[in-house]
């Protein structure tokens, strides 16, 4: 094994858990709004279709931004480039304008992991547990650079302690865990609560959870509540399940249905999307639908102060 870097520690599923941190606390306090704006702008346009939907055009225009952005400084922006660098940009050869770089990749992730980020502790940890981009495979020490990366807020990082824990049977310090990626807005952790809600047959707080995580952009959470309002039940067809569904207003309901598919649509071409008014638009019953013109109507209202990461 590497020599651990100073302030690390080996996981051990016997130590204490990670106090609940917020990633945004380990990220610069200032962020500079052309460069961001730059780095927004060009990722609105690779999250507009699916990747190879993308003209030539369209791919060289987001990687000339992103880089720019990237140089100027803004770490979304680096990160995205990381990405990039990690499985190119443009699937197609009509489009394609980088190839993989895992080097590139690992080299930006480890100019974020030595400003201790959080993200980039958890990619470099990542590429420690694959063994690429020049980083040999240990372990060990990918999962010290988990640690880590959880206890500085890394969603991530939290989701992988989660799954470490349920594996070791601590079912108690799973849900503590992934409610600390869940607070902080990270669908995938109110996916997996919902999951777990529904198999304990808690369905009213599972559905809830599952709502929850189409707001911070799960597309499983639209996809499985689309299949909900289509069959009339979450998951086991017993009378059981009916009987505790029924008083919640659960039933088939093909306009549900249609507006969470349109949604989960949305989400599989763009997960970055909040949509933090679903309730005005697709309340859970027994409210009433209103009407809707389509998934914009979720949507967040985009920001006009002082870029934050």
């Amino acid at each position: 094994m590497h020599t651990l870097p100073y302030g690390f520690k080996k996981f051990r599923l016997s130590d204490p858990l990670p106090v609940c941190s917020r990633w945004k606390e380990n990220m610069p306090s200032v962020r500079e709004p052309a460069a961001y704006h730059l780095y927004i702008a060009a990722r609105k346009v690779w999250r507009s279709k699916i990747e190879w939907q993308l003209t030539h055009e369209e791919t060289l225009h987001i990687l000339t931004d992103v880089k720019k952005a990237a140089e100027l400084g803004d770490w979304g922006a680096r990160a995205l480039m990381a990405h990039f660098y990690l499985e190119g940009l443009g699937p197609l050869e009509a489009n394609n304008v980088l190839k993989p770089d895992p080097y590139k990749a690992v080299e930006i992730v480890r100019m974020a992991a030595k400003e201790m980020q959080p993200w980039g502790l958890y990619d470099l940890g990542v590429a420690y547990e694959h063994g690429y981009g020049g980083v040999l495979h240990d372990v060990d020490l990918a999962w010290a650079y988990y640690l880590r990366a959880a206890q500085l807020g890394s969603p991530e990082a939290q989701m992988a302690l989660a799954q470490a824990y349920k594996e070791d049977g601590r079912k108690t310090d799973e849900a503590v865990m992934l409610q600390c990626a869940y607070q902080q807005g990270h669908g995938p952790a109110a996916y997996q609560l919902a999951i777990k809600a529904g198999v304990q047959m808690h369905y009213e707080e599972a559905i809830r959870m599952c709502q929850e995580g189409i707001k911070l952009g799960s597309d499983e959470c639209a996809r499985d509540l689309r299949i909900m309002f289509n069959q009339g039940y979450w998951d086991r067809k017993s009378e059981q399940e009916k009987e505790i569904l029924r008083p919640l207003g659960i039933a088939i309901d093909p306009e549900r249905e249609r507006r969470y598919q349109a949604i989960y649509n949305a989400l599989q071409i763009n997960p970055d999307l909040k949509l933090t008014r679903l309730d005005r638009v697709v309340p859970l019953p027994p409210a009433k639908l209103p009407t809707w013109s389509g998934v914009d109507d979720a949507a967040e209202p985009e920001s006009h102060g002082l870029p934050s990461y």
